[in-house]
C-alpha cells in the first residue's frame, strides 16, 4: 500500500514540476513579449503638421462643436462660434510647442498651453495639452483640411 502511495506521490510531484516548468517558458514569453511591445514608437511625422488649416472637434456642454483653426510658423488663428483668437506659436521641437494668446480676454487666457503631437497619420494627428506648469492633460485630434 505504501509502495501505491510513494509513486502515486511521484507522479503527482512529476506534474507539477512540468506544469512549474510550463508555466515558467509561458512566463518569459510573455515578458519577451511586453518588452517588445514597449519598444514600439508610433509613426510620428510632425513636422508635416507644423503648418496648414486644420479642424478640432469636442463636446461641449454635451453638444458636438467643431473649431477650425489656421497654423504658420509662429501664429495659429483660432475659429470657434464666430469669434476669433490669435495664439503665437513656438516650437520647441518638431512634435511640441507652446501656444500664447496674444490677447487675453481674462486670467484663463493668459496662461500658455503646452500641446504634444502623439502620433500622426495623413489627414491629421492626435495630441495631448495642457497649462503649462499643470498637471491636468487632455488629449483630442485634428484633421486637415488644406494645406
Amino acid at each position: 500500500m505504501q509502495t501505491g502511495l510513494l509513486r502515486l506521490l511521484k507522479i503527482e510531484f512529476q506534474l507539477k514540476i512540468c506544469l512549474f516548468c510550463s508555466m515558467r517558458k509561458s512566463l518569459i514569453l510573455l515578458a519577451v513579449i511586453f518588452s517588445l511591445a514597449g519598444c514600439f514608437q508610433p509613426e510620428r511625422n510632425c513636422s508635416d503638421f507644423k503648418t496648414g488649416t486644420y479642424e478640432f472637434e469636442t463636446y461641449l456642454s454635451g453638444e458636438l462643436v467643431t473649431s477650425r483653426f489656421v497654423r504658420n510658423d509662429s501664429i495659429e488663428i483660432d475659429y470657434f462660434q464666430g469669434n476669433t483668437d490669435t495664439s503665437s506659436v513656438r516650437w520647441l521641437n518638431d512634435c511640441e510647442y507652446i501656444l500664447k494668446n496674444l490677447n487675453p480676454k481674462n486670467m484663463a487666457e493668459e496662461k500658455p498651453i503646452h500641446m504634444k503631437i502623439l502620433t500622426t497619420s495623413k489627414d491629421g494627428y492626435t495630441f495631448e495639452y495642457g497649462v503649462v506648469g499643470g498637471t491636468k492633460k487632455e488629449r483630442g485630434s485634428v484633421k486637415r483640411i488644406e494645406d
